[in-house]
């Protein structure tokens, strides 16, 4: 048996075996990867509520001289 297929079965059963982030039930197809539309409605909102959030890295500027506006003639 090929390595694509073999792969493509431990994706299948990852699948399913999958569970919903939000309540640790079977997920579903149709709301893939959580169980039901509450669930997916529940992390949307936590995203929009902030909840969730990306870590920024931030960048020294140093002294701010690169940023400096130049002067029209």
């Amino acid at each position: 048996m090929s390595d694509d297929a073999a792969s493509g079965r431990d994706k299948d059963t990852a699948r399913a075996n999958a569970t919903c982030p939000i309540c640790q039930r079977a997920a579903s197809t149709d709301y893939r990867p959580f169980c039901c539309k509450r669930c997916a409605d529940v992390d949307l909102a936590r995203w929009l509520g902030g909840r969730y959030a990306i870590p920024a890295s931030t960048e020294e500027d140093g002294d701010g001289e690169d940023y400096a506006p130049q002067p029209r003639e």
